[in-house]
């Protein structure tokens, strides 16, 4: 069974950074894209970023580029997403997740199938 556990999270003043970790198990984790989605209170949960299973492929949102950066570390079964420059509008719970099938590249909420329980970052202004 596939377990993603976040951690990370907590509350920063505008500006300043978090990183965020997602530690995986029940399967080979270096074969799978692994994603991190944000749901602000009232919003829809949206995508934020991805890596591919070798990390040679990461995508990231527009609202994010050049300030979050998404990483894995396949030996310990962890991704990363170090968040730099934060505004309020980044306060979300920021959820891990990762698709079913193995070695494919995914950016829509769709196509991913397991998630971890979330952990919540807050920005103050």
């Amino acid at each position: 069974q596939v377990q993603l556990v976040e951690s990370g999270g907590g509350l920063v003043q505008a500006g300043g950074s978090l990183r965020l970790s997602c530690a995986a198990s029940g399967r080979p984790f270096s074969r799978y894209t692994m994603g991190w989605f944000r749901q602000a209170p009232g919003a829809e949960r949206e995508f934020v970023a991805a890596i591919s299973w070798t990390g040679s492929w990461i995508y990231g949102a527009d609202s994010v580029k050049g300030r979050f950066t998404i990483s894995r570390d396949n030996a310990e079964n962890t991704v990363y997403l170090q968040m730099n420059s934060l505004k309020p509008e980044d306060t979300a719970v920021y959820y891990c997740a990762t698709p079913r099938n193995e070695r494919i590249r995914a950016t829509m909420l769709n196509e991913y199938d397991y998630w971890g329980q979330g952990t919540q970052v807050t920005v103050s202004s």
